[in-house]
């Protein structure tokens, strides 16, 4: 029994094991890709012919790729750099070429997850768009479609896939950024974002060395024997004149820089005479450094030579090196502040007009230590030091409104960004969704004047297809319900949703409508495929094309298929969720509506067959096939309220409105099933039709002629039966009324 039981179990994990791979196959699907790519290497040696590229180093894993001594550029993947999910849930790994200036030179997507994508918009398309990143540098402002700001570039997006780029426009923008930041390419966007601030020259107190160094307003840098050392450790000048065991806590160098442009500093450190001449001799925008150090070593050195480059002090600010030349140089003979240690070096270094020094944003003064390796050899290693200016001696200029507005663009989340760009989408879908919640709070007063009721329902269902659909491109489709179950259990964010306002708008409505009226709202009212099905399926009857419709125990039970349906693609997604992306190609809502039938004529034959046989049998994909409609129907049973009318002789005698279902959802006793009911209101519309619903005839003509009812059923002579798509009478019958 327990061999059997086992061999049971074997089989149905082998069966569907197979079925997986099977399908694979089928769908054409490909294994993810690890972090090691053949197309990284590729693109490497395509925009630098030649060169060889590092092993990844640094926090962000960066290639230095070089020629000799020569750096060429650096290559990373955003990956390492950025966590940003896209529309799939998962991030796309995309590789970015940078030159030593920090323009980009290539952007290569490596992996990407993007149903849009992985079947159906060809991933060609979103190479070219990643190809547009070209030439542009790493501090400007990239807007996926127009922009307001004249300064920002601009990419048209792709098609079908508007998130998916403006997801990879950030990916791209914010890694590369970040990557140049911190190799010191470009400066930092804090920095870059404001104007430089100004000293003032209005504000002075009397203050002591201590009160100074207290303040920040002077900065120190102490090192010992000990540290220098252990800086080169590693190198090749490790072991090189390295301190002995007593003296490793002895300074090396006791380092003090200020900024002396500011009248409390440089007046209390300088005194008022050396200050005013110092200050005389500067032009504006150029700024004096006072650096002061005692110790073993020299700041200045002793190989500097007249007309040359000082090779042991440098600044730094916003990724630019400042070196200092004798003509930046000016003796510093005496300070005045009281307390001040004695130095056995000073000196004051002026930063000229052209380095766009910003007193107000922090800066570094690195010190440079060289030890000889060789006779013509060594190895430098650095030391920061670094400097932020006391607010109390700034004043910054006040931001512009459109300063302000860039700074907080800049500063909003993607999906905020991204819903600014929609705001037109968003707003006429959510004045729709409005009219829609009146419709149906007020469906009573609007099914009692059925003419007007069908030419709003015909509207709506055109402003489904060609704005939400083709225009808006708010399909929704079962790939969102998969997405969203998983996302429960694994690493659930907001901002996967958030990032196509169009569908969270519609999921957020549809989640609202079936607590309320069940599915039928968003399958009859807001599912651009259904809507496009039911318009065609309309002009067919008008045309007078035959209408066939299946007998009601074979359509009951071919509702199962869809069920089924969503069934396999939920367990296809617990394998892998791209081959069930794939596998939901079921669906032809990418084809006909995201896509606009510009696809594989397979795809396109598939979507146009079933919209032709639509013409013979109203909406049959929605009926039996639909994922979807499976998926939504399952929280159906949980609505609060049924708002669809019923009389007692519906069903018994009366089968009217079942015979009138166009999707057959009214089961011959005469209930409305919920599960596949679509709410088109034609039912109401009859219920409330004095002229058509046989018991309401009756009910009034017996009030018109005072009569009680009749024991026994009555034949009404003539009952006029109404075509549901419009007032006139299209055929004559008898109806037994109880």
């Amino acid at each position: 029994m327990k061999s059997r039981l086992s061999l049971a179990v074997g089989a149905k994990r082998a069966w569907r094991l197979g079925f997986v791979l099977l399908l694979a196959l089928l769908l054409g699907a490909a294994p993810l890709e690890a972090r090691e790519y053949e197309a990284e290497q590729q693109r490497i040696e395509q925009f630098f012919p030649g060169a060889k590229a590092s092993a990844p180093a640094g926090e962000y894993q960066v290639r230095t790729i070089a020629k000799g001594d020569e750096v060429l550029g650096y290559a990373f993947q955003s990956i390492n750099v950025v966590d940003i999910p896209a529309y799939s849930g998962k991030p796309i790994n995309i590789q970015v070429l940078l030159d030593p200036k920090g323009v980009i030179v290539d952007a290569y997507v490596l992996e990407h997850h993007e149903p849009i994508l992985l079947v159906g918009i060809p991933v060609e398309k979103l190479h070219a768009f990643t190809a547009k990143y070209k030439g542009i540098s790493v501090d400007q402002r990239v807007v996926v479609g127009h922009s307001s700001d004249e300064k920002a570039v601009t990419i048209d997006a792709v098609t079908g896939a508007t998130v998916t780029v403006m997801v990879v426009n950030e990916i791209v923008m914010r890694a590369a950024h970040d990557v140049a930041v911190s190799l010191g390419l470009v400066e930092d966007k804090a920095g870059a974002a404001q104007k430089p601030a100004t000293i003032r020259e209005d504000v002075f107190q009397p203050a002591s060395w201590s009160e100074l160094t207290g303040n920040g307003a002077i900065r120190r840098l102490h090192l010992t024997r000990g540290d220098i050392d252990q800086a080169f450790k590693g190198t090749e000048a490790e072991g090189i004149d390295e301190a002995q065991p007593d003296a490793v806590d002895e300074t090396f160098i006791d380092l003090y820089a200020a900024e002396v442009n500011p009248p409390t500093i440089g007046r209390n450190l300088l005194g008022e005479s050396q200050y005013q001449s110092l200050m005389d001799g500067l032009k504006p925008g150029e700024h004096a450094v006072a650096v002061m150090a005692s110790g073993d070593y020299s700041f200045k050195g002793s190989g500097y030579v007249r007309g040359g480059i000082f090779d042991r002090v440098q600044l730094r600010q916003f990724g630019n090196v400042i070196s200092f030349r004798d003509m930046d140089f000016q003796r510093l003979d005496d300070v005045y502040a009281d307390g001040i240690p004695d130095f056995s070096e000073m000196a004051i270094f002026v930063v000229r007009e052209h380095s766009a020094f910003d007193p107000g944003s922090p800066w570094t003064l690195e010190l440079l230590v060289r030890r000889q390796t060789g006779p013509i050899s060594g190895v430098f290693t650095s030391f920061e030091l670094p400097y932020q200016m006391p607010e109390a001696y700034l004043e910054r200029p006040q931001p512009s409104a459109e300063e302000l507005a860039a700074v907080e663009e800049a500063s909003r989340p993607m999906w905020v960004n991204i819903w600014y760009q929609k705001s037109f989408q968003i707003g006429v879908i959510v004045a729709a969704l409005a009219l829609l919640t009146v419709i149906l709070f007020l469906q009573d007063t609007f099914a009692r004047r059925p003419h007007f009721m069908h030419w709003l329902r015909r509207g709506y269902l055109v402003f489904t297809v060609v704005f939400i659909g083709w225009y808006a491109l708010g399909q929704l489709s079962v790939v969102n319900a998969l997405t969203f179950v998983h996302a429960l259990f694994q690493d659930f964010r907001w901002e996967l949703f958030l990032t196509d306002p169009v569908i969270f708008i519609l999921w957020t409505f549809t989640a609202a409508s079936i607590l309320l009226w069940g599915r039928g709202v968003f399958c009859g009212w807001l599912c651009p495929f259904g809507a496009l099905q039911e318009l065609i399926n309309e002009a067919a009857r008008k045309l007078k094309i035959p209408q066939y419709e299946l007998p009601f125990a074979v359509h009951e039970r071919l509702w199962a298929i869809k069920y089924i349906v969503l069934l396999v693609l939920f367990g296809i997604s617990l394998e892998s969720m791209m081959l069930a992306e794939k596998a939901a190609e079921v669906e032809p809502f990418k084809t006909a509506i995201t896509l606009h039938f510009d696809r594989q004529w397979w795809f396109v034959a598939y979507a146009v067959a079933l919209l032709m046989i639509n013409i013979f049998t109203r909406k049959v994909y929605c009926r039996y096939i639909c994922p979807l409609g499976a998926a939504l129907a399952i929280p159906t049973k949980f609505r609060l309220f049924d708002w669809l009318k019923r009389r007692k002789e519906c069903g018994n005698p009366c089968q009217l409105c079942a015979k009138e279902c166009e999707i057959q959802a009214i089961h011959p006793d005469g209930h409305i099933n919920a599960n596949e009911c679509h709410y088109c209101l034609d039912c109401q519309m009859t219920y409330h039709n004095e002229n058509k619903c046989p018991p309401l005839i009756l009910k009034n003509k017996r009030s018109k002629r005072g009569k009680k009812a009749p024991a026994g059923p009555t034949l009404i002579p003539v009952v006029q039966v109404m075509d549901p798509q419009s007032d006139a009478p299209e055929r004559a019958s008898s109806q037994p009324i109880v």
